[in-house]
């Protein structure tokens, strides 16, 4: 079967979903986000190598057309000009990582978000909303900024949440996770009037009191050590303007430099801090696109509007790795169920047999979903198989926070400062001149 052929269901999938936007624009964002799953890579040059080889057509046509296709309009030949409005997808493309979403049986039917902002040398700030997956970070929502640019980024993040509010169903159960940088209390009121939980870290440097106390105290007064927490309700903030009735959920896990302060509109009771630790899978999300998989560090484009095309490209290139390996995943893990050893016998024998895994736990992951789902394709193209879609496996959420380090390596290396370092090289210059002088 011809590799064209194989794409049919990806390119299928993609009209149908973007459904609003031209023939046009659809095919091109399937032969993008394909170009940029089976290349590796996000350039411009390298995808469009490869679908010339693909498609059986010459490689500067397919690199026009692939250029063309994230261009502004003013920047396009002939008449019929039109350019790609992303923010017409967000939902689009929220709606579909919904609906490829398998949960646990037993499991709530709930999903974390993740805000955050990455940079580009001094090009570019992304600010970005992304779906947290099974370690994984799928960018969904998503504003190019000039690095230098002066302003507040309210608007911005204000336009993509409401952008994204609809394409959720009403009874699933949404927490929204950001660093102490972004925390402001108009951003707890957009997550909350979109029908989601806040899930924002803030300072120690700041003031809270209990619902039955008068004085405001530091927030470092319940954890002052590690080892220590605190959970419920409390007034934060001294300032009127911004004083919030929240849930305060406070841990300082040894080996951590300072406490986790959350604020959240959940129940104490019903709220794990532990889960605050999914944000850093939009880190991981970040370095995907860069330097860990797609490459976009290398892009040299000028404007901010192609940028946030190409990402759209890179999301959905995201999406098809990530579902692929949650798929293969899953099946690990049903798997690894049905051949565990002592699977068929009473639980009163498999008590007794000696563990190296607590039962019922799942095996460690070895790849990352979105390298594995990669790894399949190409698995796929070399067995002239179908390029299928897979799913969206969310597994349940922690419920403890994870050490920061391994036991016995918590003591840091000593941080070398500069004049040390001018030190040393001067010292080895000196060292290689007397060595040379002696012969």
């Amino acid at each position: 079967m011809a590799c064209p052929d194989r794409l049919s269901q990806w390119t299928q999938e993609v009209s149908t979903v973007f459904a609003h936007l031209s023939q046009a624009q659809r095919w091109g964002l399937a032969l993008w986000s394909a170009g940029i799953v089976l290349a590796g890579a996000a350039g411009l040059t390298q995808v469009s190598a490869l679908l010339a080889e693909v498609l059986g057509e010459a490689e500067l046509t397919v690199f026009q057309r692939l250029r063309e296709w994230y261009l502004d309009q003013e920047q396009k030949s002939g008449k019929k000009r039109r350019e790609l409005e992303v923010a017409t997808c967000f939902a689009p493309l929220l709606g579909w990582v919904v609906r490829l979403i398998q949960v646990v049986p037993g499991e709530k039917r709930r999903l974390a978000f993740a805000l955050d902002a990455t940079s580009l040398r001094n090009q570019w700030t992304i600010l970005a909303v992304c779906v947290l997956v099974a370690g994984c970070a799928i960018p969904v929502a998503w504003k190019v900024l000039p690095a230098e640019q002066e302003g507040s980024w309210r608007p911005y993040w204000e336009t993509l949440l409401k952008h994204l509010g609809p394409s959720v169903p009403e009874t699933w159960e949404v927490i929204v996770l950001a660093d102490r940088g972004l925390y402001a209390r108009w951003l707890w009121d957009c997550i909350v009037a979109q029908g989601w939980h806040p899930f924002l870290r803030v300072n120690l440097g700041s003031k809270a009191r209990e619902v039955s106390s008068e004085a405001f105290e530091w927030f470092s007064r319940w954890v002052p050590a590690p080892g220590t927490h605190w959970q419920g309700q409390m007034e934060c903030f001294a300032g009127k303007a911004s004083r919030l009735l929240a849930t305060v959920l406070m841990h300082w896990e040894p080996g951590y430099e300072a406490a986790w302060i959350i604020l959240t509109d959940l129940e104490p009771e019903h709220a794990q801090i532990a889960w605050y630790g999914l944000r850093t899978w939009i880190e991981g999300g970040f370095k995907d696109f860069k330097r860990g998989f797609w490459g976009w560090h290398h892009s040299k484009m000028e404007r901010a509007t192609c940028v946030e095309r190409l990402w759209l490209a890179l999301a959905l290139a995201q999406l098809w790795c990530v579902s692929l390996g949650c798929q293969a995943e899953a099946e690990r893990e049903e798997a690894f169920r049905q051949h565990e050893p002592g699977a068929d016998l009473p639980e009163k024998h498999i008590a007794r047999k000696k563990r190296t895994r607590p039962a019922g736990q799942r095996p460690p992951r070895r790849l990352s979903c979105v390298l594995r789902g990669h790894l399949l394709l190409l698995a796929a193209q070399f067995q002239g198989k179908d390029f299928s879609i897979g799913i969206l496996h969310i597994t349940p959420w922690p419920e403890v926070m994870t050490p920061p380090q391994k036991p016995g390596t918590s003591k840091k290396k000593p941080i070398k400062t500069s004049n040390q370092k001018k030190r040393r090289k001067q010292a080895k210059r000196r060292a290689r001149a007397r060595v040379r002088a002696q012969k």
